[in-house]
């Protein structure tokens, strides 16, 4: 059993705090925040939680074991580096720092006091993702030639950071999971069309070493909010769409084949049209996944699945593709993970 604290009640905190209120493992649940009224609410939400005003005085909590942060971006570093030097497990929302450097910081000091550092992936705990992860895996697909991601809607703009690292966190963490591989080269364009300096649309195109190819649309100015991944495989494609609550997930039996020329002149491909097959998938909440392999990562003294190298990853492709975004589209190399820490 441990005690968690939630810093940061504002849009997704209170849904952290209702998970760990809820989770058996979690014997008692902290709470705090800058704003004074965002405390009253959700202790008026949930009289169980114990309030603290000021973050270090949570942290001074003898029987705290660990911290989920879900406070703005730029915030992320400090108030991680501060629960990690107080020898408090962490937690961080998505994305896991404003910079590379910052992320390799925090896994080097959570690793000298072997402390759990997990990532606000949630995505990676849904049914839908975990089951084309296992279909990928099978072969079901066949060998993986692309995936092509669209994350779309109208607001909610940001004042400090661009769409990228907004949006497109979700996608990629995504995509590394079923590839189980990072990208090597990213590239990235994109505009700033309502608030100068600040992107608000983009579209990604990441190289594999696979020899896979991934490209990724961001946008806060869309007519309509679209979620929704394709996979094309050399057996199969796959279809797959968030906003579907019924069928998000379709594997398609299509394909096409190349035969190679018997004879000059000739050039033939084969193409196959088969089922459309729209597998069950068994209804579960993402964040109550999350928050529970958190909680139970700390118990067992073992990583989460989205740990704190999962995070720097993202970190890493949304560097590059900023900078990449910054200078016209110009391709950018990504170093292995291992490299930095």
């Amino acid at each position: 059993m441990c005690t968690i604290g939630v810093v940061g009640l504002g849009y997704w905190g209170p849904n952290l705090v209702r998970n760990l209120i809820e989770n058996r493992n979690c014997t008692r649940v902290t709470v705090c925040d800058i704003d004074p009224a965002a405390i009253e609410r959700i202790t008026r939400r949930y009289p169980t939680a114990v309030p603290y005003p000021r973050f270090d005085d949570m942290l001074a909590d003898p029987e705290l074991s660990g911290v989920m942060i879900a406070t703005p971006i730029h915030t992320h570093y400090e108030l991680a580096r501060k629960a990690i030097l107080a020898g408090k497990h962490v937690f961080v929302e998505k994305p896991f720092t404003s910079s590379t450097d910052q992320a390799v910081n925090l896994l080097t000091l959570a690793e000298a006091q072997k402390l759990v550092v997990g990532v606000g992936h949630t995505f990676e705990y849904s049914p839908p993702v975990e089951m084309i992860k296992g279909i990928m895996e099978a072969g079901e697909l066949g060998e993986t030639f692309y995936i092509s991601s669209t994350r779309v809607n109208l607001g909610l703009h940001s004042k400090d950071h661009s769409v990228i690292w907004d949006l497109a966190p979700h996608d990629l963490s995504m995509i590394m999971y079923w590839l189980g591989e990072a990208p090597t080269e990213v590239t990235a364009t994109g505009k700033d069309f309502v608030q100068k300096g600040i992107p608000d649309v983009a579209f990604m195109t990441l190289r594999f070493g696979s020899g896979a190819i991934a490209h990724v649309q961001v946008s806060w100015l869309a007519p309509s909010k679209l979620r929704r991944t394709t996979i094309v495989g050399s057996a199969k494609m796959l279809v797959y769409d968030d906003t579907e609550h019924l069928e998000p997930v379709k594997i398609f039996d299509k394909g096409v084949h190349f035969k190679d020329p018997d004879t000059f002149g000739e050039y033939k491909l084969s193409y196959r049209t088969g089922d459309i097959v729209s597998p069950k998938i068994e209804s579960s909440e993402p964040l109550q996944a999350e928050v529970n392999d958190f909680v139970m990562a700390i118990l067992d003294q073992r990583s989460p699945r989205a740990d704190g190298e999962d995070g720097l990853r993202v970190v890493q492709v949304l560097e590059a593709a900023e900078r990449s975004l910054q200078n016209s589209g110009r391709p950018e190399k990504i170093e292995d993970v291992k490299t930095w820490i």
